[in-house]
């Protein structure tokens, strides 16, 4: 394997399938295996996920909620995805930890960065929930500086789009995608990978994102070996 320990990075609507929101369990399933392939073979995966497919804080503030309030929304919506995460990935037989960054401690176990090291070295996934515990941040940039924080090799987003493209592959035919891109070149290409926070700080650690279509079964096992898969965005 390339990639000994890794950020895997996936939105709350990736959970939605083919719904028009909440979870779809067949979906979390397919995920499950996919990592399973993964971790057989020795690789530490951590997970951080979104929570879009319940509630997102930005689009509660354009509806008048106090931003802070629907933030923290946002940060439980994870939690719940990363419950649902976790029982597919048991379900696979996979040890899981979930760690959030607000403390509900009955739930989960607080984000604390030496156990979960030692959570990756025993061969346990780790699914990072409630954003950074701050409103105001994204589970992009959660996904950055957890990846930072355990060091991690590269973050992995897994998104419904084969990697990143001059344009929406979904409404311009005439779009290209790049099969490796600087973090310079998509700064002044105006290209969206993360919000500019996350893309930021992960470009002053030097830390390499690739971008592939997680629902693409057997992508996440070729992207980890080294496969030219998706879009590598790196100095």
């Amino acid at each position: 394997m390339k990639y000994k320990r890794i950020l895997l990075k996936l939105s709350g609507e990736a959970l939605m399938g083919n719904r028009q929101y909440g979870i779809d369990p067949e979906r979390l399933t397919e995920y499950a295996k996919d990592i399973k392939e993964i971790t057989d073979l020795g690789v530490e995966v951590a997970i951080v996920i979104g929570g879009g497919n319940i509630f997102r804080g930005v689009a509660g503030a354009m509806n008048g909620m106090d931003r802070v309030q629907g933030d923290h929304m946002g940060m439980l919506a994870t939690v719940i995805n990363g419950l649902a995460l976790q029982n597919a990935l048991e379900d696979a037989d996979i040890k899981t930890r979930l760690q959030t960054a607000i403390k509900i401690n009955e739930v989960a176990e607080p984000f604390i960065r030496r156990k979960a090291m030692s959570h990756l070295r025993k061969g346990r996934v780790v699914i990072f929930g409630g954003g950074t515990g701050n409103p105001y941040f994204t589970t992009d940039s959660a996904a950055v500086l957890r990846a930072i924080e355990i060091e991690a090799d590269v973050i992995l987003k897994g998104t419904r789009v084969d990697g990143i493209y001059t344009a929406d592959p979904e409404k311009d035919i005439n779009a290209v995608k790049f099969d490796n891109i600087s973090f310079k070149d998509v700064l002044s290409k105006g290209l969206k990978v993360m919000d500019t926070t996350a893309f930021t700080l992960s470009q002053e650690n030097n830390l390499p994102i690739i971008v592939f279509d997680m629902n693409k079964k057997g992508n996440l096992l070729k992207v980890v070996s080294g496969e030219n898969i998706g879009t590598k965005v790196n100095q």
